[in-house]
């Protein structure tokens, strides 16, 4: 999965400038373009009467005019990104950013959390909502205040993982992003407990850690990215999430293995992560799984006859690592 051009939706507002700071730290050490979008409602379908109509298209049209001149401003002093300025009319932001992204050939869009969330956190708006159930490219969410307190390069690349479709047919794209951005890829598995610390319990645990450096490090094999691994335990998602190292780090989830192929769509499980990540994360589309090579002698086809009993994964509900 290539970074070569970036998509940041802007409006002028402090989210506005949470998602551009994210989208020049990926540009600049992606060694990518950037096409910075506004989207403005679209004029009246119909003809008002008198002046009225004319009188409507004017203001939306300076009113656009006057946010995509803040984003301007707002990244006056970037020298070492090649930054484009676009406007794109539609009713929904996140419809918008998803046409767009298509008509330009962006392979990433980035946006600003929803105003409503606290600090160092992503809240889901209906811009996010509209991007993270229809997206055919990764989406990447700043978390508020970003743009006032974020590192100086994105220095790893943390995965939410748990074995299973979604997440391992995540893994290439993770590490191709990872090389991208030249960062660490870095394994993390959340464990939901309740606090029994029992023998068994434990015996689980370690047995947990072991499997999925294990899992990481076949999935990586080949990929040339420094692969580290680290299981995660609380009484919830965000309790759990919450001995994770955010400075510096980009959080990557897979989508839900109930959305369609290639588009976004969030899970349940991914939806708690966002929300409770204190770093920026990056939503992957579902990918396709790989074809499996046919054994020698079988016809075109034919399905080997121990895949039910080798290496089988069963689906899951959602994609994230619980």
């Amino acid at each position: 999965m290539k970074i070569e051009h970036i998509l940041a939706g802007f409006i002028p507002e402090t989210r506005g400038r949470d998602g551009l700071a994210l989208a020049v730290l990926l540009a600049r050490q992606a060694g990518a373009r950037l096409t910075v979008a506004h989207v403005h409602p679209p004029a009246w379908p119909t003809p008002g009467p008198g002046k009225v109509d004319a009188e409507w298209r004017a203001y939306i049209t300076a009113q656009a005019a006057q946010a995509l001149q803040q984003a301007r401003l707002a990244l006056a002093d970037v020298r070492d990104v090649p930054i484009d300025y676009v406007l794109e009319a539609d009713r929904g932001s996140g419809r918008g950013l998803v046409r767009l992204a298509g008509r330009l050939g962006a392979d990433t869009v980035v946006i600003g959390s929803a105003p409503r969330g606290a600090r160092s956190r992503i809240a889901l708006g209906s811009t996010a909502d509209q991007l993270l159930h229809a997206s055919p490219v990764p989406v990447a969410l700043a978390p508020r205040g970003y743009a006032e307190d974020h590192p100086p390069a994105i220095r790893r690349l943390a995965v939410a993982y748990r074995r299973g479709p979604a997440s391992d047919d995540a893994v290439r794209p993770a590490t191709e992003i990872a090389a991208a951005l030249g960062t660490p890829l870095h394994l993390i598995t959340l464990v939901v407990s309740r606090g029994m610390r029992v023998k068994a319990a434990e015996q689980t645990l370690d047995r947990l850690r072991e499997r999925a450096a294990a899992d990481l490090r076949e999935a990586a094999r080949g990929c040339g990215v420094e692969v580290t691994t680290q299981v995660l335990e609380g009484g919830d998602v965000a309790a759990a999430l919450g001995g994770a190292e955010c400075e510096g780090a980009l959080l990557v989830c897979a989508s839900s293995t109930t959305g369609p192929l290639r588009r976004v769509f969030l899970g349940d499980t991914s939806m708690k992560i966002i929300r409770a990540s204190g770093c920026p994360v990056m939503m992957l589309p579902r990918t396709p799984p790989p074809r499996p090579a046919e054994p020698a002698g079988s016809t075109r086809g034919a399905v080997p006859s121990d895949t039910a009993t080798h290496g089988a994964v069963s689906p899951m509900r959602d994609n994230c690592g619980l």
